[in-house]
């Protein structure tokens, strides 16, 4: 079915308007129109279209003057620039300021109905190119955002419906998610990319310093301050900047970031310029921020001014088919950099890596991986090598023996049954049940200890 297209007739001549409306509509175009340069600004401000087929003299806002608010507005609407008065100044002035062709009055037909049938082709392909090349995440860093389960193609899909436009995204999500990964797909997709991408993580400085990463400060603003800073809006301006664990910040700083993103205009530490800027931010948090509003810890006005667009990033824990594919990935990649020719992994392994619920989500299974690979003396990675990887926090070691993934047990039930499945398994022998669970045989007895002396 032919998905009917939006068209902007913009001309004070009403007759003319209206033949055109008429003649377009006939031809399956869904028409409005606007009589001036200024309505045509606003229209665009609040309507979804696919063209504008606009008059260069009109009384208040000329065609010349709204064509060059509308490319700043909506950069991506093709703007054909229609005249009585043709001249090849006129002609230059109006492409070189955007417009995608120019047609002289009276009109012909068929040369207008050849020309909006190329602009609003090349528009539409355009488009769905942009959208496929995201889709199929040529631009994201493959690293975090492999995946081919429901709830990444649903993730992926809305990243690539949020990455063109201006809006403020609010990321959620565990710890280790991919969150920064979602945050540079965005940038990167959208059409502030060759601006800069500044990314500050509000948890990891007091809020002194906080303010003063954020907004910057004038020389003497506070003892060390020995010259002029900017700050990371400042930084960061005509493109994205990405505040991460933006719950962590004090009430005071929620006020002064619900200001800077209402007036868009910073102040430096110290100093009382109002300084203009032009930044979209993208913004990330592992908690329920709705939770924190309940809590008093967060401020519901500044929420609703980060979550114009909110995403989801699922665990890895919901997404269990990636985890192979992520896996391989992995190997594959550390491999690689530390010079080794590792193939795989055995089906015990597998079994292993798929039975565990992952709680530091992807970064934990990279991070466990990079160990694995530098660890394993084999071309492939087996089951006492995953069970190694996870030995320090004994966080994961119930899956270790077990077919069934371990989420209704407690950790430390699941280690103990770990281990004595084990030393079950091996008849006793401490040193091959240590081995097979990738753990010193001194780690071994005193768990045994720890454990014998519950019972």
């Amino acid at each position: 079915m032919k998905v009917e297209q939006a068209i902007l007739v913009v001309d004070d001549d009403s007759a003319h308007r209206t033949m055109l409306k008429k003649l377009l509509g006939g031809w399956g175009y869904k028409i409005s129109d606007a009589d001036d340069g200024s309505v045509a600004i606003e229209m665009v401000k609040q309507k979804s279209l696919d063209l504008i087929l606009m008059d260069i003299r009109m009384l208040n806002v000329s065609g010349i003057e709204a064509l060059e608010q509308i490319k700043i507005i909506n950069p991506e609407i093709p703007v054909i620039i229609m005249t009585a008065y043709a001249s090849v100044e006129t002609a230059v002035s109006a492409l070189k300021k955007g417009a995608y062709d120019y047609l002289t009055k009276p009109l012909d037909f068929d040369e207008l109905k050849i020309t909006i049938e190329r602009a609003t082709e090349h528009n539409r392909l355009k488009k769905e190119n942009e959208y496929l090349k995201i889709r199929l995440g040529e631009q994201f860093d493959r690293q975090n955002l492999i995946g081919q389960s429901k709830e990444m193609a649903k993730l992926l899909e809305t990243v690539a419906q949020v990455a063109p436009t201006e809006a403020t995204v609010l990321i959620a999500g565990e710890s280790g998610t991919g969150k920064e990964m979602i945050a540079n797909a965005i940038h990167y997709n959208s059409l502030r990319k060759s601006a800069p991408f500044i990314k500050i993580n509000c948890a990891a400085l007091t809020e002194t310093l906080l303010e003063s990463e954020l907004f910057g400060h004038e020389k003497g603003a506070f003892t060390g301050a020995e010259r002029r800073r900017e700050g990371k809006f400042l930084q960061a301006h005509g493109g994205s900047l990405f505040l991460d664990e933006v719950s962590e910040m004090s009430k005071s700083m929620q006020v002064k970031l619900l200001r800077v993103l209402q007036e868009r205009e910073v102040t430096r530490v110290g100093g009382s310029d109002l300084i203009k800027v032009d930044v979209r931010v993208i913004a990330a948090s592992n908690k329920d921020l709705k939770e924190e509003i309940q809590k008093g810890n967060f401020r519901e006005d500044l929420f609703y001014r980060l979550n114009v667009v909110s995403l989801q990033v699922p665990p890895l824990r919901d997404r269990k088919e990636d985890i192979p594919i992520l896996a391989q990935h992995f190997l594959k990649h550390f491999s690689e950099r530390n010079n080794k020719s590792i193939q795989g992994y055995t089906p015990r392994a597998m079994q292993k890596i798929m039975a565990y619920s992952w709680p530091g989500n992807i970064r934990e299974l990279m991070n466990a991986v990079e160990r694995a690979v530098v660890l394993a003396r084999t071309d492939l990675l087996d089951a006492a090598e995953i069970a190694l990887i996870m030995e320090e926090s004994f966080s994961s070691v119930g899956a270790v023996e077990s077919d069934q993934p371990p989420q209704n047990l407690s950790l430390e039930d699941v280690e103990k049954k770990s281990i004595l499945d084990a030393l079950a398994t091996c008849g006793g022998n401490k040193s091959e049940a240590a081995r097979r669970l990738g753990i010193t045989r001194k780690t071994l007895r005193a768990k045994l200890q720890k454990y014998q002396a519950e019972e």
